[in-house]
């Protein structure tokens, strides 16, 4: 895949008041398309339930409720987007989701906010490092992590568009450049490791390689994983994979990948280890050494 850049300029503004304002857009242009909520982001619709009043539904506090509600919407042939934070949309309610939307074979667009620490001051309750590792254990789900606005209206229109489930992760870290389409796409060519960020990682790993001689290849739509782009740009056997989740949860995709090649692997993300101290997002990003320090001291034990 190559690297093909969205205008920076044309969507401002954090990734989660981006969302609202596709979603919005969205109902006003297919009236297929639904949106259920469980009071989170409710202020960000305002607009939205003026407009369609019957096809934006808040269940209250509610997370099972509300994803059952997405699915039996999707049984009658609208497109659901269901939204919360991704704690409670993924982790609470998992059967749900498995039930209602896996078994079932319906699709729709689950939004989670929050992330792996978004709302740190908020305690272990509002955090989901394993938020994409749980999603990724249902067949032919489609997950996203846009790192930037743009990359947030062109994820969720490219999935409202789309038919199957779909997971797309929106959090308050952003990176600097946009990327368009799925896929794995080259952000630096180098003779040395591959270093493959995904989701909203792309600057730390960029200036934590910047005195490197190393392939950086970013992708926002993370699942299905692009194999071909990791095998046909691999210079040397050496892996550096960057996910701002829980560590590994991509490590079997680069391992499916490279089958048949010889390679080492280092993943780094959100360490098991639990953070119990009520710090900032970017506290809580620097212990698990996903800022640029920590990924540049792991990248030199690594590679020497």
């Amino acid at each position: 895949m190559t690297v093909t850049e969205l205008n920076p300029h044309t969507l401002a503004g954090d990734p989660r008041t981006q969302f609202a304002r596709t979603v919005t857009g969205l109902l006003d242009e297919d009236p297929s398309t639904t949106l259920v909520l469980a009071e989170i982001s409710a202020r960000f619709f305002g607009d939205a339930v003026h407009r369609h009043p019957d096809r934006v539904v808040n269940v209250g506090i509610r997370e099972q409720l509300l994803v059952n509600v997405g699915a039996g919407m999707a049984l009658t042939g609208m497109r659901p987007i269901v939204h919360t934070f991704g704690t409670f949309l993924v982790e609470r309610a998992f059967e749900q989701v498995k039930l209602g939307f896996g078994h079932q074979g319906v699709g729709g667009v689950l939004v989670g906010v929050g992330g792996s620490f978004d709302a740190s001051r908020s305690g272990r309750t509002h955090q989901a490092p394993g938020d994409v590792a749980l999603m990724d254990t249902l067949p032919d789900v489609l997950i996203h992590a846009p790192g930037t606005s743009a990359e947030t209206d062109e994820v969720l229109r490219r999935a409202v568009a789309s038919e199957g489930l779909h997971y797309v992760r929106v959090v308050e870290q952003t990176n600097t450049e946009s990327f368009a389409g799925p896929g794995l796409h080259v952000v630096r060519r180098g003779s040395g490791a591959t270093v493959v960020a995904l989701g909203p990682v792309l600057d730390d790993v960029l200036a934590a390689t910047a005195d490197r001689d190393v392939t950086v290849l970013y992708a926002h739509s993370v699942r299905p994983f692009d194999d071909a782009t990791l095998r046909a740009l691999l210079a040397v056997p050496d892996v550096v994979l960057v996910e701002p989740w829980l560590a590994g949860t991509s490590a079997r995709n680069v391992a499916d990948a490279l089958r048949d090649v010889p390679h080492r692997l280092l993943a780094l993300g959100t360490r098991r280890t639990e953070l119990r101290h009520y710090g900032s997002p970017a506290e809580h990003q620097r212990a698990h050494g996903l800022d640029a320090a920590g990924i540049r001291r792991s990248l030199e034990s690594f590679l020497g």
